[in-house]
């Protein structure tokens, strides 16, 4: 079962970490770049892409560390993926909370007929400090799932 457990974790941690480190270098910042109304087109054109898929990949990383941390042969590493499970469901809290509504949200706007207060409710600012978070917790994850595997090897 570690064979086949190890090997689903770091890639679908590696998924999650490789969309939100894109995220990080190219993704926000064109998103906190664009004129509003190209942003609610935009924000709302990736997060159809995003959201159906990041959640497969942070829930299959939460539930493969947490059965990794108990399956373990070595204390080391069984600490290390609980860590990492720890870091993932952070991750999916601040997904759930933070992010994702706001995705849901930009999804409802038509951008050539904005709310005339669009500009006090941008969200750019708070879902890209965020997003930052997010992505330090489930880069962080993938580290300590690599530290923890190789202790195992």
């Amino acid at each position: 079962m570690l064979a086949l457990l190890a090997p689903v974790a770091l890639l679908l941690n590696g998924l999650a970490a490789g969309v939100l480190f894109g995220t990080q270098l190219g993704g926000f910042p064109y998103l906190a770049s664009l004129p509003a109304d190209r942003y609610v087109h935009a924000h709302a054109f990736f997060g159809t892409r995003y959201d159906p898929a990041m959640p497969v990949c942070l829930l299959g990383t939460i539930g493969c560390d947490t059965a990794l941390a108990f399956l373990a042969p070595e204390p080391a590493a069984r600490a290390g993926f609980a860590v990492a499970a720890l870091l993932g469901a952070a991750t999916a809290v601040i997904s759930v909370t933070r992010n994702v509504p706001v995705n849901r949200w930009m999804r409802t706007l038509d951008p050539d007929d904005l709310p005339a207060d669009f500009a006090a409710r941008d969200p750019r600012r708070a879902w890209g400090a965020w997003n930052r978070r997010r992505s330090v917790l489930t880069i962080s994850a993938l580290a300590v799932n690599c530290a923890a595997l190789g202790v195992l090897l």
